[in-house]
């Protein structure tokens, strides 16, 4: 027989299920707003301005969520039947429909994770690029990189890490663009500042809408030339804005609790280790998110979520995200209503 939940069930899905708190939504109320489509939103302006100081770029463009800005910038940087390259499972290959290969023309290489998990060698990188050849070739363009991985659960690529890669994909001949929809939770992991780990990069793409809260919007970032074509592209998309402003303020205040992402952090490692101490081979996470290997996950999903714990399966396990809406007294309610190993 199953035990009814206590209480609102533990949303442990994913970091995108934050909601807006009364602050924030304050923030949204009182925006000042014009038509970002035709002369620009003044709220907007301000947020792409703060990203791109605290990434270290020219210039910055908010798009509505990081799939587009990620796709937004393959469209810039490619041209139709160029190889991209990017480490195995990344979002970018594997979560974001296709699109880069229907709508940005672009041919994917998964490269290996040899350093670490969701992590290429520079070796990778090199053998990958094509020496070259008859015009019907191959033709590399691009390395796209991810920090944090989420597929490799969460897992930090290094500042030395970053910068190795950077310059060996530049000295292969590759511009690089980094997937940083959790950047800010890596760069609260290895105690950095964001543009330490967006050093060397040709565009950035980070994520609002995640542990920061923000109910929508990431921030594409790069040169004032590339963000002029992007806000073209954009357009084409169908993702120009009007009276922007409301999201954007919204965005201003995420970006003020880049601090709190240590909580997230300090959580999954409880949750972590909760679940070890009960029998599961729970490794310690890097961040926020946490996998437990076990035999059906489909199953397993479907029994924490009649006791009240929502979670997502994936290919060997459990993925649990924490986020600022989840609290330590439902991480324990979360480990002590998890089943025992069999």
């Amino acid at each position: 027989m199953t035990v009814p939940p206590v209480g609102p069930p533990v949303d442990l899905r994913s970091d995108t299920v934050t909601r807006p708190d009364a602050r924030m939504r304050a923030a949204m109320a009182r925006a000042e707003v014009g038509d970002d489509v035709l002369d620009g939103d003044p709220t907007m302006r301000a947020l792409e301005a703060k990203v791109s100081g605290l990434l270290g770029t020219e210039d910055a463009l908010w798009v509505p969520s990081g799939s587009m800005g990620n796709l937004i910038a393959l469209c810039v940087h490619l041209e139709r039947g160029d190889r991209f390259l990017a480490p195995d499972r990344a979002h970018i290959l594997d979560l974001e429909a296709g699109t880069a290969a229907w709508l940005a023309g672009g041919m994917p290489r998964a490269l290996p994770w040899t350093t670490g998990p969701g992590v290429p060698a520079l070796s990778d990188i090199s053998r990958a690029v094509a020496p070259g050849g008859p015009y019907f070739a191959l033709r590399d363009r691009l390395l796209c990189l991810e920090n944090t991985h989420g597929a490799a659960g969460g897992t930090v690529t290094t500042a030395s890490q970053h910068r190795r890669l950077v310059a060996a994909a530049h000295d292969s001949g590759l511009l690089v663009h980094l997937d940083g929809a959790r950047l800010w939770n890596a760069a609260s992991a290895l105690g950095v500042a964001p543009a330490v780990l967006a050093e060397g990069a040709d565009t950035v793409q980070v994520c609002l809408s995640k542990g920061l809260g923000a109910p929508v919007g990431s921030v594409l970032a790069g040169s004032a030339e590339f963000v002029r074509q992007a806000r073209r592209v954009r357009k084409m998309l169908g993702g120009g804005v009007r009276q922007g402003g409301v999201l954007a303020a919204a965005g201003l205040v995420a970006l003020e609790r880049q601090d709190r992402l240590a909580v997230d952090h300090e959580h999954a490692l409880l949750l972590a280790a909760g679940l070890a101490d009960r029998g599961w081979k729970t490794a310690p996470p890097q961040t926020n998110i946490v996998v437990v290997p076990v035999d059906d996950p489909a199953g397993t999903v479907a029994r924490l979520r009649q006791v009240g714990i929502l979670t997502l399966p994936t290919d060997s396990g459990v993925r649990m995200i924490t986020h600022c809406d989840v609290s330590r007294h439902d991480i324990i309610r979360t480990v002590n209503t998890f089943p025992p190993p069999a």
